[in-house]
């Protein structure tokens, strides 16, 4: 039998936010960083994941392999625009068959992206956390997912300067590339 852990995943959920939160504001993201996640206190998220709970990963992961799917991950993925599976959508081709494709995400929610890959790493892995670690887990997930290239190398780029040169740079980079964008560079 499952054990109820509501206060445990309340407390991971806030300690996820409040990285992500604190990396946003570096990046100048603040509406991003203050409403980042909010969709994790809904009960259609916070039940399942009190439910699910495993404290070191996703409980949408549990809840995926228990019952086939992962409700929690279809209503948070379908409101937070920082996830590139919210990107994701389908064309009818003339001949009838359906395609499944990424499409472009915006500078800025790639940005909330990287922040919320290292955050979900620090929070999971604890000790064991390195500035290698959201690169490792992106890489090996990479040729499976149906993100927009460009906004796959964006962020692979970005999370491997986090992993060869450090947090300082890896927000340098980030930083410019959103001012590129607002300025149409």
């Amino acid at each position: 039998m499952r054990r109820w852990h509501p206060v445990r995943h309340f407390k991971t959920i806030t300690g996820h936010r409040r990285l992500v939160r604190k990396y946003c504001f570096r990046l100048g993201l603040y509406r991003q960083g203050l409403m980042h996640d909010m969709s994790k206190y809904s009960p259609t998220e916070f039940l399942r994941g009190a439910k699910f709970y495993q404290g070191d990963k996703s409980p949408n992961d549990a809840e995926r392999k228990e019952t086939g799917v992962s409700l929690a991950w279809l209503h948070h993925k379908g409101r937070n625009k920082h996830h590139f599976e919210y990107w994701i959508d389908y064309r009818q081709e003339p001949d009838g068959s359906v395609v499944f494709a990424g499409n472009p995400m915006p500078m800025r929610y790639i940005a909330e992206m990287f922040c919320d890959r290292i955050a979900a790493c620090r929070i999971y892995l604890g000790e064991k956390y390195t500035d290698a670690s959201p690169y490792e887990y992106f890489a090996r997930r990479r040729d499976r997912l149906l993100i927009y290239p460009d906004t796959a190398e964006k962020l692979e780029l970005m999370l491997k300067i986090l992993r060869d040169q450090g947090e300082e740079k890896a927000f340098a980079y980030v930083r410019r590339l959103l001012k590129e964008e607002k300025h149409g560079v």
